[in-house]
Formats: C-alpha cells, structure tokens, sequence
C-alpha cells in the first residue's frame, strides 16, 4: 500500500509517516508541476496505484465522475496539526490497508472525532 500526500497537506506528513512504516510520497516530490492541478494528481495515483490521502473534496468530486483507481484517503478532521493527522492515519493503517485491497471500495473517509 502507498499513499500520496496532497498539496493541501504538509510534507512533514510524510516523514512521520514513513518512520511508522508507510509507503508514502508528497505530491511536491513527484516531479509534477507545482502546483499540481487535481487531474495531475488523480492521473499520478492512478498510473503509480496510489492512494490520495487528502482533506479536499474535490478528489471525492473526482471519483464520483470517474469512478476508481485511484482510491481515495479524505481527512475530515479540519484544521489539525501534522502529528494528530499522523496520528489518526496510524490508527487506521488496517482501514487503510482494507481500503487498498479492496476491489469494491474506492474511498474511506476519517473524521476527527474518531480518534
């Protein structure tokens, strides 16, 4: 399972993320422009079998019309710092691997008051 972290996200995200054993890029080091419109973005996922860990709707927009791969990782957290949405993407690693594998589910949503 890999995860690319969107713009809207910090690339510190990243870091911690990969100390706890994910596989994960920032989309400012994918070699897309920056900034990376989401048709860029959700066209990486998909040709790299990415999921999109965000917390912009606008992916959710995506996959409504285009249906799936890529799949889709929305925060609906708000404003949280970079170490609580670690936090709440490490107690759901096994949702996400879920997420991953599933050949019928293409989006999971977290919101904040699960953690």
């Amino acid at each position: 399972m890999k995860l690319l972290i969107d713009a809207n996200l910090s690339w510190r995200l990243v870091r911690i993320l990969q100390e706890k054993g994910f596989e994960c890029l920032h989309v400012e080091q994918t070699g897309l422009p920056i900034p990376a419109s989401d048709q860029l973005i959700w066209k990486f996922a998909k040709e790299s079998n990415l999921i999109i860990v965000t917390n912009d709707e606008d992916f959710l927009n995506l996959m409504n019309l285009s249906g799936f791969p890529p799949k889709v990782l929305l925060l609906k957290t708000g404003n949280q710092s970079t170490a609580y949405l670690a936090e709440i993407i490490l107690k759901h690693k096994k949702d996400i691997e879920e997420l991953f594998l599933s050949p019928e589910t293409g989006l999971l949503e977290i919101y904040s008051k699960e953690l």
